[in-house]
């Protein structure tokens, strides 16, 4: 039975969120548990840090969307597998910080029924993973105005390059090697 795209979007979210707390958790020493999904999704998914709820407002980077269709295994067209050799022609970083920012500023955007809440993206894309990301951290722009009171990044699909802060900048200084 194949799966719907609402039960797919679920299913990824979830994940990210299970990868980005265990890694937090590993790295931290403090306990994330007890994760649930909000219906509506406003932010995704719910936990406690240390018995304390959290709302965590997950995000995917791709690249682009037919980077999407690539990476979540979708048939892809003749004028989708154009589109994947002509974003060859594009420097990989560019791409990379481009949808990096698109990501933030759309979420930031958006309001939440919560008093706190991380924005986590998860790296979706092989090219790259967390030294690439940190490589050009310093060019990120983080919108003055959002409603995240962390920014995370999932370095890639299964957490294996680790977790990166991107927001805000002092957690940013102080995190150190990852």
């Amino acid at each position: 039975m194949e799966m719907s795209q609402q039960d797919e979007k679920l299913r990824l979210e979830h994940e990210a969120a299970r990868v980005f707390m265990r890694l937090y958790q590993q790295r931290f020493g403090q306990k994330m548990q007890h994760i649930w999904h909000n219906q509506p999704a406003k932010p995704d998914v719910s936990c406690y840090l240390n018995q304390v709820r959290l709302d965590l407002e997950i995000a995917h980077l791709y690249g682009s969307e037919v980077e999407a269709m690539a990476i979540l295994g979708r048939v892809l067209s003749k004028q989708t597998l154009l589109a994947l050799q002509q974003l060859t022609e594009l420097p990989a970083e560019e791409r990379m910080m481009s949808a990096l920012h698109r990501i933030i500023s759309q979420k930031a955007n958006k309001s939440y029924e919560s008093e706190r809440v991380w924005l986590v993206i998860r790296n979706a894309n092989p090219r790259w993973n967390c030294v690439d990301i940190e490589r050009h951290r310093e060019a990120l722009q983080i919108p003055a105005v959002h409603p995240f009171e962390q920014i995370w990044l999932v370095g890639d699909w299964h957490g294996d390059s680790g977790i990166l802060p991107l927001y805000p900048t002092a957690l940013r200084n102080t995190f150190g090697d990852n």
